[in-house]
């Protein structure tokens, strides 16, 4: 009696052997990730790149037949002008003044829209009501508040002895800077209120009874219980807050445009000025990059300080 043999056909489609399973496994989850990795691609990282290469070329319009890569050129003369310089200080103690006020006040109306008392719902709507303003109309508001002839601050501000006399704070460089930082300090408060009290309302309330019971005074509850579990919170907000601010060039350019004689120029826009009125794309480019630069090194900072939060 002849056996036969019967060899048995696979399904079209179907990996043959372990090695194959397992490529298709590899392979097919970024199949599916591929079309947004190419958007992301096509959208972020291709416009960075295209922007850092501007960085080492020399790109004036002004200039159309002295065009070229110049290397480090716009670097070292990045770090020869006294005006990026000064914009970079400026950006400093602008990033720092907004995030910290922000931060406390927003904190602080958190902590009191935790809490339950007669006409809750009106003030969080009033409190949530700058965010909800273009910061254009912000800035327009705000410079026709510090003008002396219309405005109300300066005769305030003289009546309260804080100037000697009605005068335009937004043209006076010793103090022009604080008329951008205050009107910042108001747009972004609702964004700390807002995301630290979801983070309050997540604290288990048997914390605070349990620690009622054992006799903890106020201050020993915000400090034991409400600021360790609001942490990590803290820190993923004051890094984005701190890098759309230091990115955040609207309220400076409508308000004082950067001057008097530089003294609220800061590198957002300082970028905006040299690429759109100097038309130096080149130059402009650099400057951006440096601010990348520095974003990432304070974001890569802050999330080391986070991760160590979060194990303690």
């Amino acid at each position: 009696m002849t056996g036969t043999v019967h060899h048995a056909k696979k399904a079209p489609g179907v990996p043959r052997g372990r090695f194959g399973l397992t490529l298709s496994y590899l392979v097919e989850p970024y199949l599916y990730l591929s079309p947004a990795v190419i958007l992301i691609g096509l959208i972020i990282l291709a416009p960075l790149a295209i922007g850092i290469s501007y960085s080492f070329q020399a790109i004036a319009l002004l200039r159309p037949f002295d065009t070229g890569w110049v290397g480090l050129e716009n670097f070292q003369a990045l770090f020869a002008d006294r005006h990026f310089w000064r914009a970079l200080t400026n950006t400093f103690w602008w990033t720092l003044y907004c995030v910290l006020f922000q931060f406390v006040l927003g904190l602080g109306l958190a902590l009191l829209l935790n809490t339950a008392f007669w006409g809750k719902k009106l003030v969080q709507s009033v409190v949530f009501l700058p965010w909800a303003v273009p910061a254009l109309l912000s800035a327009l508001t705000w410079a026709w508040l510090f003008n002396p002839v219309v405005g109300p601050l300066p005769h305030w501000l003289a009546a309260l002895g804080i100037l000697s006399e009605p005068y335009n704070i937004l043209g006076n460089p010793d103090v022009a800077i604080w008329g951008p930082i205050v009107a910042n300090i108001w747009f972004g408060i609702p964004f700390f209120a807002i995301t630290l009290l979801a983070a309050l309302q997540s604290i288990p309330a048997d914390m605070y009874e349990a620690a009622e019971i054992d006799g903890a005074t106020p201050w020993q509850r915000f400090t034991k219980i409400t600021l360790p579990f609001l942490a990590p919170m803290i820190a993923i907000t004051v890094m984005l807050r701190a890098i759309w601010i230091a990115n955040f060039a609207d309220l400076i350019y409508v308000m004082t445009g950067g001057g008097p004689a530089n003294s609220t120029q800061i590198l957002a826009t300082f970028i905006f000025t040299t690429a759109f009125r100097r038309l130096d794309l080149g130059y402009a480019s650099a400057i951006a990059v440096i601010l990348l630069i520095l974003m990432m090194l304070y974001a890569a900072i802050l999330m080391t300080l986070r991760q160590k939060l979060v194990r303690v």
